[in-house]
């Protein structure tokens, strides 16, 4: 959620921006906030005219109670009560009109850097970097599901029948391959100065609201029926909700947290032949890193949180590239976010494994996250990154150290977790 005093002042720059973001039906928006900020203004001030003059009324009747002039004072009194009366319904009118310029507030989009590439969709997001060279094998690579179940690591039948589509069972060395890709995450921003957590996996709906668009609340939470819970679509939704309506000391920050959870979200509008493995499902566990700070340091955090994902995958082997999200892509609280994907050899092309938010103080502003200054406070501004989410990323990793016999080769960065098992072998 933007400032409203910035849109007060830059109304212009808040439609060119809703413009760039290929969203022309929330212009509208800025008209209509303005037109309710200006009546509530309006109301706040004959709020404060009717108390100062309730207030000034009120010394007078005490005056005149001192002099015996009590039926004057009766008549004041009558007076006081009917300006008591109109502050009521002042003070509903402006209520309701706070109410209606936080909806609309809440759709406006957050103002995106001016670094972000202009396009309407994923498309024509940018390609910033390629690290570790791309390549194919001269055999064929099987399809990551037959690769699971060659090593007898994956069972989605018994997953549809107890749960449905998009859910899965793994495994005996899959299974063993998956914890040990997310304690190494785990330790290895431990490693970078992070302090791990792991954090409440239900919210409540105001720090949905917080974290998140409607749109995107919508198309990715499960609600728990009869209760004002919600089941976490990634970590991050808890992590910074933790710091809902604080108030953080300069010398505390930045905070920088690394957070694992399972996750889930509805998936909606999922299809492919992707959509038949484990790329898109109902639930996963991630590993995710989250940051706090200064708003004058976010963008240098930026630079390290999608460069600390890079340096992971390419430890343990797997190529990757960087991609600028375009205007269009972004989600309405980010102001700046890329993409990390991973080589795909069996597809030849690109994949995305992660993704780098600074959302500024969008999400500071609906959670009321501020820090204390010298000079009053102000809102912080919150990041989050993907460090590591299999299964999805098992796909990257089982398809880049396939071997002609379908063996897959352990990196040196894993062994510790994996027992010191260099291999593992089809058992099918």
């Amino acid at each position: 959620m933007i400032d409203i005093k910035f849109l007060r002042e830059n109304p212009d720059v808040v439609k060119e921006n809703i413009r760039k973001k290929f969203q022309d039906q929330k212009i509208a928006l800025v008209d209509e906030v303005l037109s309710l900020d200006a009546k509530n203004r309006e109301v706040k001030l004959n709020g404060d005219e009717l108390r100062g003059k309730r207030n000034s009324l009120s010394s007078e009747i005490g005056n005149l109670m001192k002099q015996g002039k009590k039926e004057e004072a009766e008549n004041i009194k009558l007076e006081v009560q009917k300006i008591n009366q109109e502050l009521a319904e002042n003070e509903k009118l402006e209520e309701e009109y706070g109410i209606k310029i936080e909806e609309k507030m809440m759709k406006i989009p957050n103002i995106i850097h001016e670094s972000v590439p202009i396009g309407k969709d994923d498309s024509q997001n940018v390609e910033i970097e390629k690290f570790g060279e791309p390549f194919v094998p001269s055999y064929e690579i099987p399809y990551h599901t037959d690769i699971m179940e060659k090593l007898e690591g994956i069972d989605l039948d018994s997953a549809r029948r107890v749960a449905g589509n998009g859910f899965y069972y793994l495994m005996g060395d899959i299974a063993r391959l998956h914890s040990a890709v997310i304690s190494y995450a785990r330790d290895f921003m431990i490693n970078k100065g992070f302090t791990y957590c792991v954090p409440p996996f239900m919210i409540r709906s105001n720090v949905v609201t917080g974290v998140m668009s409607f749109e995107e609340m919508d198309a990715m939470m499960y609600k728990i029926e009869g209760e004002d819970l919600y089941l976490i679509g990634t970590s991050e939704h808890s992590m910074i909700g933790k710091f809902k309506d604080q108030i953080l000391q300069k010398d505390k920050l930045p905070y920088t947290m690394t957070s694992y959870s399972p996750c889930f979200r509805k998936e909606k509008g999922a299809h492919g032949i992707e959509e038949r493995g484990v790329y898109r499902i109902h639930q996963f566990e991630k590993q995710e890193m989250i940051v706090v700070c200064e708003p004058e340091d976010s963008y240098k955090w930026y630079e390290k949180l999608w460069s600390y994902t890079v340096e992971l995958f390419r430890s343990l082997e797997i190529p990757v590239r960087t991609l600028e999200c375009c205007s269009g892509d972004l989600a309405d609280l980010k102001a700046k976010s890329c993409d990390v994907e991973a080589w795909s050899p069996r597809q030849q092309k690109y994949f995305e494994v992660g993704s780098c938010s600074n959302l500024t103080d969008a999400q500071a502003r609906r959670l009321g996250i501020r820090i204390k200054g010298e000079k009053g406070n102000y809102y912080a501004h919150t990041l989050n990154n993907t460090v590591v989410a299999p299964p999805r990323m098992l796909i990257a990793f089982l398809e880049n150290h396939y071997q002609e016999d379908g063996s897959i080769t352990i990196p040196e960065v894993l062994l510790p977790y994996m027992g010191g098992t260099k291999v593992l072998k089809p058992k099918i």
